[in-house]
């Protein structure tokens, strides 16, 4: 398990890692209502598909521990709970986590037994101390799914891995951060990383800087140095070459990336750049793996052309802040500044995220297992998860 901590939690209290401050600084932001919880998700100070679950449903649960419900009854308190649900849905729509965290709680709520207690505080109390029980499972929960994750994919990446030095190790290219600060400890496809180096498997760990927000350079570069894991920094547009002229020397095997939405087909919504990735690892014999908890499968939507895909502001391209260095080479961290990179007249397009087709996804790796693609080229989900697959595909 990685010290880092993106989100640091107890009952009534919840603060979150400002990631836009790393790797130079380490602050941790207090988020006391749902519009802060909002705010720290929008802005991307908190990132990655199971931590922003997790804010959002701790976001609402510390404000209902604080007292923010006024209602007198269980119907407006289901419907209170309900409305800020609805509200935190919008901070990041393309995550699935964030859907299907706010759906379980929705269910609990309602299942909460009010009998003989629907007007008073009894029933709104007992609504909401359910509600904040499933708030902190979520959270709990989080890090035995990552730890899984990490066990399942390395050891079929090893099992079925291209190429391996003399001594079984394995070298791996990573995309955006999916590590501890992306979740609530260990990390999904940094994850399978992590138990590769404690298991003595990995050769050397790649990483993009992942543009235009740099959440490699930033933070998946930080967290192997952090860990002391062999790495080395590249920009996107580096991995063809790498590829191409490093694969032997460094028993490159595979690309593994996270995901912020699987759907039923197996296509995947992921940081933008995942797709040409995926298509470069299968023209140089890679395996392309997908590190996602179930809890970011989407059963309802069929395939890839049904995924919304969030478009951010402009400046995310055109300016960067960052600290800065001195003449003397140093990083002053008490120091910020915003520049230009492009002319500021520019049109831009910025999708947070790209889809990629299921036809070149080797292998998507869950908590309860991995599943490999079927003959038809998608990948069936109905074994890892009987139940729901039944509620929603019905077959």
């Amino acid at each position: 398990m990685s010290g880092l901590q993106a989100i640091r939690y107890s009952r009534g209290k919840l603060e979150v890692l400002d990631q836009l401050k790393l790797p130079h600084e380490h602050h941790y932001d207090e988020v006391l209502t749902s519009e802060e919880a909002f705010d720290s998700i929008k802005s991307m100070r908190v990132r990655g598909a199971p931590a922003i679950a997790i804010v959002a449903a701790l976001g609402h649960g510390v404000e209902l521990h604080n007292g923010s419900c006024k209602a007198s009854s269980s119907e407006e308190t289901i419907s209170y709970i309900d409305s800020r649900l609805d509200y935190l849905k919008q901070s990041r729509p393309t995550a699935v986590d964030l859907t299907n965290a706010i759906t379980h709680l929705k269910n609990t709520i309602r299942s909460v037994d009010v009998s003989g207690k629907e007007n008073g505080t009894a029933g709104r109390d007992a609504i909401i101390s359910a509600y904040i029980a499933a708030a902190e499972e979520i959270f709990r929960k989080d890090t035995e799914t990552n730890l899984s994750i990490g066990e399942h994919g390395s050891k079929w990446l090893l099992e079925n891995a291209p190429t391996k030095s003399a001594d079984g190790k394995v070298s791996v290219l990573t995309h955006c951060n999916t590590g501890s600060l992306a979740t609530s400890g260990h990390g999904t496809a940094l994850g399978i990383i992590r138990s590769l180096y404690s298991g003595g498997h990995l050769y050397h760990a790649f990483c993009t800087e992942t543009r235009p927000y740099n959440q490699g350079s930033r933070l998946t570069a930080f967290e192997l140095v952090y860990e002391g894991i062999p790495s080395t920094l590249i920009t996107d547009s580096m991995a063809g070459a790498l590829f191409a002229t490093k694969k032997a020397e460094n028993n490159i095997a595979a690309v593994i990336v996270g995901a912020d939405r699987v759907v039923r087909n197996g296509d995947t919504a992921n940081k933008i750049g995942t797709y040409a990735l995926a298509v470069l690892a299968k023209y140089h014999g890679l395996k392309f793996i997908v590190a996602a908890p179930t809890t970011s499968i989407d059963l309802q939507t069929e395939t890839g052309a049904g995924i919304k895909i969030e478009e951010r502001k402009p400046e995310e391209l055109t300016q960067i802040s960052g600290a800065v260095v001195g003449e003397d080479g140093k990083v002053d961290v008490s120091r910020t500044e915003r520049v230009a990179t492009a002319h500021q007249g520019i049109a831009v397009w910025n999708p947070a995220f790209d889809v990629t087709p299921a036809e070149l996804i080797d292998a998507v790796v869950t908590e309860r297992g991995v599943v490999v693609k079927g003959a038809d080229g998608t990948f069936d989900f109905k074994d890892i998860m009987p139940e729901r697959w039944a509620k929603v595909v019905g077959k």
